[in-house]
């Protein structure tokens, strides 16, 4: 033995130390707590991711991590106070994209998404499932579309609030199918869920972390996934693209923004930060049994900004040939 035991044991815990202190000073861009805005609900899924980056990044960074919910108006009450806050990257806000590239579109905000704000980094993808009752009797997709054929004017979809993806989705549904789905939205997921689980309403675009735990539990049915490509959290259930309808493309990142008054300097420090955090073991472990999909590979800042602007574009889109408005 050429050290002792306990002089390798104090000396991996100050190398451990060390590694803490090195890694801190490298991501840090201050020396105060910082100020984490989320646009949703406490005890909500974003909130809850919001929390696990915000422990790690106190982890990483050596300084508090404060979470501050600010739900209401479409996420505009937290972009507001995003907004009004000193550019000194003290604040930032971890939202989902349809904050900035859905709701604008059918809600008069006192902000331009793609100018006001600068997406900073990703962090994990959201796509939307069509769930039912597994009480119903259609099986799959194409029993769906004929059962509801065959009750034309007795069946609906619900969202969670108009003029968000789950009504655009639903919209498209019933044009790409011939369908007359009638639209029922509510204010927020839940309150939908639980009216489909109850099958006063027939089926549902969600959030796949949403609908996940009730999927697997088999108290709902997962008929497609909304997007071009398999989810991860739901490798056995079809995309619309397979089934023939590549339109349904509802896929939002979750991540980071700031102000675009916040530096370049700053902003690029702040995005280190975050994708370390994000590329943590454990992070990455829990976005997974949230139903979250960790980032395959991180565009830049150059990409994620055209990545924004091109959904926004696309919502744009199908807002104005759906004639879709908000119900608030």
């Amino acid at each position: 033995m050429l050290f002792p035991t306990r002089f390798l044991s104090t000396r991996n815990a100050t190398c451990a130390a060390l590694l803490a202190l090195t890694m801190s000073t490298c991501l840090a861009w201050t020396d105060k707590p910082v100020r984490v805005l989320v646009p949703a609900p406490a005890g909500g899924l974003m909130d809850a991711l919001a929390r696990v980056m915000a422990d790690q990044l106190t982890v990483n960074l050596g300084q508090p991590i404060i979470v501050d919910d600010r739900p209401g108006a479409g996420g505009f009450i937290g972009v507001k106070a995003m907004l009004s806050a000193p550019a000194d990257g003290q604040t930032i806000m971890f939202t989902a994209s349809n904050v900035l590239t859905e709701i604008p579109h059918v809600l008069k905000t006192a902000f331009d998404p793609l100018k006001d704000v600068k997406p900073v980094a990703t962090v994990a993808l959201s796509r939307l499932v069509l769930v039912g009752s597994p009480d119903l009797p259609a099986k799959d997709l194409k029993e769906l579309i004929a059962y509801v054929k065959a009750n034309p004017g007795k069946l609906s979809f619900a969202s969670y609030s108009s003029g968000t993806a789950s009504h655009y989705a639903g919209e498209m549904l019933n044009q790409k199918m011939g369908l007359d789905l009638q639209h029922v939205p509510f204010p927020g997921a839940p309150p939908a869920i639980v009216q489909v689980l109850g099958k006063q309403v027939t089926v549902m675009f969600d959030n796949i972390a949403n609908s996940l735990p009730m999927i697997r539990a088999g108290k709902l049915r997962a008929y497609a996934v909304a997007s071009n490509t398999r989810s991860s959290v739901l490798p056995d259930v079809p995309t619309f693209a397979e089934l023939g309808f590549s339109d349904f493309n509802f896929v939002n990142w979750l991540g980071v923004v700031v102000s675009s008054s916040v530096s370049p300097e700053m902003t690029g420090k702040i995005r280190a930060a975050t994708l370390a955090a994000a590329a943590a073991l454990k992070v990455r472990g829990r976005m997974l049994v949230m139903g979250y999909e960790p980032i395959p590979s991180q565009p830049s800042l150059d990409k994620l900004a055209e990545a924004t602007r091109a959904e926004y574009e696309l919502n744009a889109g199908i807002v104005k040939t759906f004639n879709i408005q908000s119900n608030k």
